[in-house]
């Protein structure tokens, strides 16, 4: 690809990335949702307008339009894997456990609950179709477990109910949920792998692909699942070393802060793949385990600043555009798949809030607590739609099942904090906070637009 054609497609994706959100902003749309709209539209079996640029592109520069095509393509999911990892970085480091000795029982009680229903739901869902597929089985239970990490956060700091206990077991069990959910994820994608005999042929980058078939048997996923812990642990001594050193070494106004992160978060990445650890896993725990390093005010400004900049600025649009590119409208409208779509939405959305009411009325919180505390679980955003494009590269999910996981994210996300700050507001909830104080969240400051 010639630097011309290179500066053309940068410019035309940075272009949508940057209008389409703005566009639809006015109509209360998320900027995550508009960016998968648009990945929709200018998908092949859409508005087509990857393969019109192509066209136009190849009969300009010279060049056959499906090469220019495939460079169009990967050049989207290239840089949208790199946001994959950012995003899944940034969630880690937003993490804070210091608050869960003062929520103990309803962070147990929301962790299980809203993890185990919302699975065994997810799981029987998938069965209905596939029901000799373990792996895909487990999958559809992990996107069913998973929290939006990204809803979640924002909507507690915008009512200040991060320092409440209610906030609090909310947010935590949404970190130990996401981990637990994406431990899951890794052991259902390296099943897939053995059962569909990956393995022996030497190209992998996992050294467990690398082994000769005839070794693989049902002891593979013992011992993968005890290496994820491993690894897991390994990454949480020793990235939290190097943060020391960082914090000893490096002033918080030096780029060079950025580029040591991005160094040690990319080599845990690569480690994670060579021990066939999916990178979403990786990244988050990279990121967990420098949460402590962030607690230094003066390092958290400059780093979220920074890292927040590079990939929610420029990296994470292409995630969700290429994740928009892979869905297929067509497909989403026939019959056999509305009802998988009929049925993901429902199942999710009565498990979650079930879970969640459940979980904090037999931990001594009101109806209307519990109420929200499910709605806030059922938004499934970055994670879940992450997880569904692994599963859909590894042929895990048909076309149905990712689409429905696509309208899952859009039909959950958009709604769901609306409703959650009306009944808030509207009902004038008291909470009580950390310190046994209780304040009421002053419904006047919310105006109507703000609920709508």
């Amino acid at each position: 690809m010639n630097n011309d054609l290179f500066l053309i497609l940068l410019i035309f994706i940075v272009a949508l990335i940057t209008i389409f959100p703005l566009v639809l902003r006015h109509l209360y749309v998320p900027a995550v949702i508009a960016l998968l709209i648009a990945g929709m539209l200018i998908g092949d079996t859409q508005l087509g307008l990857i393969p019109w640029v192509s066209t136009k592109l190849a009969g300009q520069f010279g060049g056959e339009t499906d090469t220019v095509a495939v460079y169009f393509r990967s050049f989207i999911d290239s840089l949208g894997n790199l946001g994959l990892v950012f995003l899944m970085a940034l969630a880690g480091m937003e993490a804070d456990f210091k608050l869960l000795r003062s929520v103990r029982k309803p962070v147990y009680a929301l962790s299980v609950l809203t993890f185990v229903v919302p699975a065994v739901t997810g799981y029987l869902i998938f069965a209905g179709y596939y029901p000799e597929d373990l792996p895909g089985k487990l999958l559809y239970a992990s996107l069913f477990a998973s929290h939006s990490v990204g809803i979640v956060f924002p909507v507690m700091r915008e009512l200040k109910l991060s320092k409440t206990r209610f906030g609090a077991a909310v947010l935590i069990s949404t970190i130990v949920t996401d981990i637990s959910s994406i431990i899951l994820l890794a052991i259902c994608v390296q099943m897939k792998k053995v059962a569909c005999g990956i393995g022996g042929d030497g190209k992998g980058l996992s050294l467990l692909e690398r082994l000769p078939e005839s070794l693989q048997g049902g002891w593979v996923i013992p011992i993968f699942l005890l290496t994820t812990v491993a690894f897991i642990a390994a990454v949480c001594v020793v990235v939290r070393l190097i943060g020391f050193y960082i914090k000893r070494f490096l002033s918080a106004q030096e780029d060079l802060l950025i580029s040591v992160l991005l160094l040690v978060i990319l080599a845990t990445v690569l480690v994670g793949n060579l021990l066939g650890i999916n990178l979403i896993v990786s990244a988050f725990i990279a990121g967990l385990a420098f949460s402590p390093l962030l607690r230094n005010q003066e390092i958290n400004a400059v780093v979220f600043t920074k890292m927040e900049g590079i990939g929610y600025g420029f990296l994470i649009p292409f995630l969700f555009i290429s994740i928009g590119m892979q869905a297929d409208l067509s497909v989403m409208l026939s019959p056999g798949n509305m009802t998988i779509v009929i049925l993901t939405v429902i199942g999710l959305v009565a498990s979650k809030t079930l879970s969640g009411w459940l979980a904090l009325k037999i931990t001594g919180f009101t109806n209307m607590h519990g109420l929200c505390a499910g709605l806030m679980t059922v938004p499934q955003l970055s994670a879940t739609l992450a997880a569904a494009t692994i599963g859909k590269q590894l042929n895990m999910l048909d076309d149905n099942f990712f689409n429905a996981i696509v309208v899952l994210s859009i039909v959950t996300t958009i709604p769901v904090p609306a409703l959650v700050r009306a009944i808030i507001t509207r009902k004038r909830l008291k909470f009580s906070a950390i310190e046994e104080e209780a304040f009421v969240v002053p419904a006047p400051e919310c105006k109507e637009d703000d609920i709508l």
